[in-house]
């Protein structure tokens, strides 16, 4: 299944499909990254540099020569494969059972069918004996893969590993002559470096545009590991697993996605970066799959609200809301609550950060994790386990409401023991009801939820709930920290209480 904010590559049935979406998987382009020092220096229309400011000079007159060298290891990616058709009768709406269609739309609507798909995407060769890189989305419905050479032969390949969580794949042709090839680039590109893409857009053959670098460390929900260089150069559908190179021909990263309002390039897309390709790909390599470090833990957000809260200084790190029992995070003494700042001391900024530099390491690694807890910075010594193969080590993205800093009288909710309600548990309180503009439910606390700690404290009783509440207020504290159990797994949740007057 597909993100919900990307579209579909250009797949399609026999008979033909559209797929629209504001961010779309793209098929095949490649991106070549240029900064050569041809050309007279840039001069601002409206102010003489300051004298301090080095002027880079302007790109090359022509891309030529760099394309000419790098296309041959250009493919497009050519893949046939089965799905199941949608029901021909969704969207009528509910039939009464006595409607005359029922029975008709019952026994031929349910019926799943098979049908044929064609997609197209891009790849490139990365060594002489045939391995080619594309996106996993562009192959992972397959049972046949072609590649097309730029000289005009079409050669079977197989499909050597894939990986979802960075959306790549390795193939592998034989061809028995060594092929053209491109190399991984050494050093990350800068934002405002050159870029060109050479590729396949809407099945027309190989195309070449190009543009800059336009940023660095994009996350727009792809996957836990998002972390895509932003690029102009304007890529399309056909263009996914194509390269981005460098001035000198090495590949920078890999085109994954773009933002499309209208299913086209606005001049935004995305590339998987070439350190983080090269890692994945030679995993691929290897073993046919990539193993990644795992600490067990469900992670969330510090807000300035939860930061108060616990007393920290500031909102940076990674707020463990649930470790799994028995792994290495609860084995190494790691609690809800504790706060990681730091991962062998290099400091952690977001949640993110930490799952992608947990999962770099690998498994059976030994780390040092920093963390706050109860205010005090504390430091726990573990090994890394492997991350299960449905699992992502990821933070808790999820909306938890609006942030409104207005003061309540109350939570705005109705609890009861969780040990008298059928199947709440033995622990906490369940929320019986809700009020929908309380600045609990403002917050992400539904009906069903489990509230198990507040302000650190456990609660099992209105009194309890009362008293912790109070306490918050006594301090000064202008929010009270909910720990919630819910259908989604435990959070925090951060919500404001009302002052006492005078």
């Amino acid at each position: 299944m597909h993100h919900p904010i990307f579209a579909q590559s250009r797949r399609k049935p026999a008979q033909g499909r559209r797929y629209a979406s504001r961010f779309a998987l793209m098929g095949a382009a490649a991106a070549l990254a240029f900064g050569a020092s041809v050309g007279a220096p840039i001069r601002p229309a409206f102010a003489e540099a300051p004298s301090s400011v080095s002027v880079a000079p302007m790109g090359p007159a022509s891309f030529a020569d760099v394309v000419d060298h790098v296309k041959g290891a250009v493919v497009a990616i050519k893949v046939k494969g089965f799905e199941e058709s949608q029901n021909p009768f969704e969207g009528q709406g509910e039939l009464s059972p006595d409607d005359p269609m029922y029975k008709f739309f019952k026994r031929f609507g349910e019926t799943p069918q098979k049908r044929m798909t064609q997609s197209q995407g891009s790849g490139f060769i990365i060594s002489p004996d045939g391995y080619v890189v594309t996106n996993n989305h562009v192959v992972e419905h397959a049972n046949e893969v072609e590649v097309a050479l730029e000289d005009g032969r079409t050669l079977t390949a197989k499909v050597i590993g894939t990986d979802k969580r960075t959306d790549l794949a390795l193939l592998k042709v034989n061809d028995g002559n060594k092929l053209p090839h491109v190399e991984w680039a050494s050093a990350q590109p800068r934002v405002g470096d050159w870029v060109i893409a050479v590729g396949n857009p809407f099945g027309l053959g190989g195309s070449v545009t190009a543009g800059i670098v336009s940023a660095r460390g994009r996350d727009i929900g792809a996957g836990p590991y998002d972390d895509f260089l932003q690029i102009d150069a304007p890529v399309n559908r056909g263009n996914s697993g194509g390269p981005a190179f460098d001035t000198r021909g090495n590949v920078v990263g890999v085109n994954t996605a773009i933002y499309s309002p209208s299913g086209g390039s606005v001049g935004i897309g995305f590339a998987i970066p070439a350190e983080v390709a090269k890692d994945v790909v030679a995993a691929l390599k290897d073993k046919g799959a990539v193993s990644r470090g795992w600490i067990g833990v469900k992670i969330q957000q510090v807000t300035p609200e939860i930061a108060e809260s616990l007393g920290l200084k500031s909102s940076k790190g990674a707020l463990i809301a649930q470790p799994q029992k028995g792994a290495p995070a609860d084995a190494a003494g790691l609690k809800a609550g504790d706060v990681i700042t730091a991962v062998n001391g290099e400091k952690i900024e977001t949640p993110r950060e930490l799952a992608r530099k947990i999962a770099a390491m690998g498994p059976n690694k030994s780390i040092d994790l920093t963390f706050v807890r109860n205010g005090s910075e504390k430091s726990a010594k573990l090994t890394l386990g492997k991350l299960p193969e449905e699992r992502e080590a990821r933070a808790d993205d999820e909306d938890t409401g609006a942030t409104g800093h207005a003061s309540v009288a109350s939570l705005g909710v109705e609890v009861a023991p969780a040990s008298e309600v059928r199947g709440a548990g033995g622990e906490g309180l369940y929320v019986t009801d809700i009020d929908p503009n309380g600045a609990a439910a403002q917050k992400g606390l539904r009906r069903g939820d489990v509230i198990v700690e507040v302000g650190g404290q456990a609660v099992n009783s209105r009194a309890d709930l009362s008293n912790a509440i109070d306490g918050a207020r006594k301090e000064g504290r202008r929010s009270v920290l909910l720990r919630v159990k819910s259908a989604d797994g435990a959070k925090f949740i951060a919500v404001p209480v009302r002052q006492s007057a005078g």
